[in-house]
Formats: C-alpha cells, structure tokens, sequence
C-alpha cells in the first residue's frame, strides 16, 4: 500500500509540473482577447467631458475597429488638436522621415507633429487644451520611439498643469526584460532613460515608471491617470491588428525586432524594402547566407540601405514562428556576433548609430574582441538586475 501511495504522489507531482508548465507557456492570441484601455470607454469619458481635449494618436489608436478620434466625435467630445509622432498619423512615413503638422482630411481637425525638430508640444500647442489623451501602441523597446514621444508629453503636461490620460494597451515584448541598460552619455529620441532595450513594462506603466522614478526635466511630476486593461497576459504575444509602424507588418517582426534592429547600425540589411522587414538580414558580401532579397524603394521604406542590391542572409520568419522552442525570453545576440564574423571589411562594419541603439560604447567593443553572447550577456546582468528592482514598483498587472 505504501509504495502505492507513492507512486501516486510522483505521477501527481509529475502531473502538477506539466500542468505548471503549461500556463507558463509563451503563447501567440489576439488581441481582441485584451481589453484595451481606449476600449473602456466609460472609465475616461467622465474625465475629459465638457473639457477642451488633445488626443495623441495614429492607425492603431483603435476602439475596436473604430478610431479613438471618430469615436470622441461621436461622443461630443471637444477635440481641439490632434498629436502624433513619428511615422504621422496615418502610420505610413519612413523611420526618421520629417513629418509635417497639417490638417486631418477626414475631420478637419489640425494635426501636429511630434517628430522631427518639433518632438515637444510647446506652450502655444497647449494654450486651448484642458487635456490630453494619449494612446499609442507601444512595442516594448527601448529605441522604438514612442516612449520618448510619451516621456516628452508628460514633460509638456508637467510644465503647464495639463493632466494626461494614458489608454493603455498590450506589450507584445512584454514577457522578458533583457539587453543592456542605457548609459547616460548615450541619451538621446531613441534611449532616454536608464533602461534595458527590452524593459517589461506597458506604456502606461513605462510612464508611471518616469513620473515615480523623477525621469522628467528639473524633477517635474505629471498629472497622470493610466485607464488599464482587463485580461492582458504578460506571457502572451498579443498578436497586433494594425501594424504600429511600416516595417513592424506582423507578430514576426515585432518579435525579432528588439534583436534585428542592432543590424541598423551596421552596413547590413533588415530587410526594409521587402514585404518582410525586420524579419530578414544580410549583405550583398555576406559569406554564408541562404536567403537572397533586393530592398526596393516603396511607401514606408523610400531608398531603404542597400536598394536594388541583391543581398544574402537568413530569414528568420520560421524562427519567429517557434518563438516557444527558441529561448523567447532574451535577445539573440548571435546572428550579430556571426555576422561580423563573417562579413570581409570588419572596419566598415559598424556605423554611427550601433552605440545609440546599444545604450554604450561596450556592446561594439565586445563583439570586436570576438566575445561569445554568453559573456556579453553576463557583463551587463547587475545593471538589469538593478533595474529590475525599479521596474517591479510600477507594475499594474501580475509579472511573468
């Protein structure tokens, strides 16, 4: 009896771990599963009524399949200007294209831009704003510029008493924190806080995070109210229903993007120009490619690097695919140390801008002295481990 008794307990332990295991698994959903903050719409509607509203907005400031600005209108909601940063309001300019301020078509509504020379709303933006809404959908890197648009709104609300509402909404990067974290000589629109490249956190977190943390200019605090999400899941890949930007088309790239986008301070391609950004790399020197493509100029990518060149890599869209079998909780650090190995003019390599996206001037140097992934990974852990001891303080949903 005794050795059936304790059989039974090691298959029920054995049962218990898979079941465990199970609900931790990396799964891919949509979206729709998460009710987004612009979705509950009874929650902020009380707090901008009557008032004179500033919405901060592009093609995926969604309610369900209606834009947050026409469902205002439909609401009598005053809007008096429309923000948006960069890649316009349509979502359909390149990476770093200026974007000009104008006037919506379709609402008559004056947008202006938020990019470009022009990244702060001034005091003569916000003369006739009692409120700002904001609702971006953020990808959960540090480089990906919305956060920076975000920080520098709450900024401009600080400085003139304006509150600001942030309708929260899933990050699909959200199950892991990873990358090494920014060094201040190293700030600028594309890392403006000490944070790792992949921080955990959604946007409106990431913005309770720069409030609590006194990440604004001179110590100033931001009247801020962040409407939450029902049913988000940390360890689920919400799979976006409207691209964020350009070259982020699908769950693919979104997913490779933390990792691909190293590859832009380099003389390599991420395919910008294809019908699969961020989902490919390569060169036309790349020794050891198995994929060819040719980056052609096109909406969103106009004379994307290395246009009209063949160029050799991977495409790595099978790899994104089975992101539950391929270590999806850091960056893939090897597909940049193998190809400067592999490429021939090691000198020209690297360009300008790889230390901007890095955070630090170590992260080249490392992988010029042929450090393994391992090692380098090692080197910033304290620094994420810090880190992560501030992130844990601004948590609105239950961690990974």
């Amino acid at each position: 009896m005794r050795w059936v008794n304790l059989i039974f307990l090691l298959f029920f332990s054995m049962f218990c771990a898979a079941l465990f295991a199970q609900g931790d698994k990396m799964r891919l959903r949509p979206s729709d599963q998460t009710i987004s903050g612009a979705r509950q719409i009874e929650k902020y509607l009380p707090l901008i009524a009557n008032k004179n509203v500033g919405v901060v907005a592009n093609q995926a400031s969604l309610v369900g399949k209606v834009h947050l600005v026409d469902t205002l209108i439909r609401q009598k909601i005053k809007i008096k200007a429309i923000f948006t940063p960069e890649h316009g309001f349509r979502g359909d300019k390149d990476a770093g294209a200026s974007i000009t301020s104008g006037t919506d078509t379709q609402t008559g509504l004056p947008i202006i831009s938020l990019y470009g020379q022009h990244k702060k709303p001034t005091k003569e933006d916000l003369s006739n704003i009692d409120v700002i809404l904001f609702d971006l959908q953020d990808v959960g890197v540090r480089f990906y510029t919305y956060i920076s648009t975000l920080s520098l709104v709450m900024e401009a609300c600080a400085e003139n008493n304006i509150p600001l509402i942030v309708l929260d909404r899933p990050n699909p990067n959200g199950f892991y924190v990873d990358g090494p974290v920014l060094e201040k000589p190293f700030q600028s629109f594309v890392g403006m806080h000490p944070v790792p490249v992949v921080y955990g956190l959604t946007i409106g977190e990431y913005g309770m995070m720069v409030n609590g943390e006194g990440w604004l200019s001179s110590g100033l605090k931001c009247n801020l109210t962040v409407i939450k999400m029902l049913d988000y899941d940390r360890l689920a890949i919400d799979e976006l229903p409207v691209k964020p930007s350009p070259n982020l088309p699908n769950f693919e790239s979104v997913y490779l993007y933390p990792s691909l986008c190293f590859f832009e301070g380099t003389e390599m391609s991420v395919g910008r120009g294809t019908d699969f950004p961020f989902q490919v790399f390569g060169h036309p020197k790349y020794q050891t490619g198995s994929f060819a493509f040719t980056p052609k100029s096109m909406p969103g990518a106009v004379h994307p690097k290395l246009e009209n060149q063949q160029c050799f890599g991977m495409n790595l869209t099978g790899y994104a695919r089975n992101f539950d079998k391929n270590k999806p909780h850091q960056l893939n650090l090897d597909w940049l140390i193998y190809s400067f190995k592999e490429m021939p003019d090691k000198a020209k390599f690297f360009n300008n801008y790889f230390n901007k996206l890095a955070g630090n001037a170590k992260l080249q140097q490392q992988i010029i002295e042929g450090r393994s992934a391992d090692d380098i990974r090692q080197s910033w852990q304290k620094d994420l481990d810090d880190y992560k001891k501030i992130r844990i303080k601004y948590l609105l949903y239950p961690d990974f």
